[in-house]
């Protein structure tokens, strides 16, 4: 298999798992399937990691999205 194949399934299999991850958190089903609601939650995501309490936010997440991964 050539170099750009495996990268391109590398990929492929990063986005499905990020995307599992949105199904996972029940956002799918909260927004309706609502594309620019969730585009729109990223996007504020990434703006409150950007800010001045991005380290506070991160530190929350992480420990959210640790005990659901315990409690799955």
């Amino acid at each position: 298999m050539r170099t750009w194949q495996v990268e391109r399934r590398q990929r492929t299999r990063h986005l499905i798992e990020l995307g599992g991850l949105v199904v996972k958190a029940g956002i799918v089903d909260l927004t309706s399937d609502d594309r620019a609601i969730i585009y729109g939650a990223l996007l504020w995501m990434a703006d409150k990691l950007k800010s001045e309490h991005g380290e506070q936010a991160r530190a929350l997440w992480t420990v959210k999205g640790r005990q659901a991964f315990e409690n799955d």
